[in-house]
Parts: structure tokens; sequence; C-alpha cells
């Protein structure tokens, strides 16, 4: 059965930094390009980060640039999210996604991904 499961969101001080985990079972986690989105209170789901399936090229939303890190680590099935200098706008749910690769989309896309996790939720506090 094919699953994604996050670890790692909690309570932490604006400033602070928090590492995310997602790991994958059911599916070749290294024929898949990955994906964090977040979803807080009352506004719509958005791309956080992505990664290529061999880790060799990654993207980030223009609000995370510099302070978030994607990586992974295909031997162990995880996907990371190192997340620094948090703001309180951080707060949100933070859902991995998986999309075999060799498909010629937009990683920024949650609805075309194959596979969502059931998320963890992060909050920031000022």
């Amino acid at each position: 059965q094919e699953q994604l499961v996050e670890f790692g969101g909690g309570l932490v001080q604006a400033g602070g930094s928090l590492k995310l985990s997602c790991v994958a079972s059911g599916i070749p986690f290294s024929s898949y390009n990955m994906g964090w989105f977040r979803r807080a209170s009352g506004k719509e789901r958005e791309f956080v980060a992505s990664i290529s399936w061999d880790g060799g090229l990654m993207d980030y939303a223009t609000s995370v640039n510099g302070r978030f890190t994607i990586s992974r680590e295909n031997a162990e099935n995880t996907l990371y999210l190192q997340m620094t200098t948090l703001k309180p706008d951080d707060t949100a749910v933070y859902t991995c996604a998986a999309m075999l690769r060799g498909r010629l989309v937009s990683l920024r896309q949650w609805s075309k991904y194959d596979y969502w996790g059931q998320g963890t939720q992060v909050t920031v506090s000022s």
C-alpha cells in the first residue's frame, strides 16, 4: 500500500528552526519527484518546495527561498524539509507529495501529484 507519512511538526518561536521528514512506503521512492506544500487556516494550499527524483534539481517558493532547504535520502525512502528563520506566516499544515518522474508537468501543481501524505502541523509563535 502506497503511503507517505510526515513527521517533525510542532510549535516553535519565530526565528527558530524545524526539520520535517516524510517517509514513503509502497512506492519506488527513487523514481518519484517530491514536493512539500502547506495550507494555512483559511487560505488555499500553496507550493513550498520540490526536488527531483535524483536530488539534482530543487525549486522553492519565493516566500521560503533562502530559509528552507529540501533534500532527500533515497536509500532511506525519506524526504526532508529543513526550515530556518521561521516566521508566524509559516504556520500551516505541511504535506509531502510524490509524482512519478518523467511526467511533463510542473512540480508546483498539487493536483498533478500521485500520492499525498496526511500532513503535519507547524505553528510559529511570535
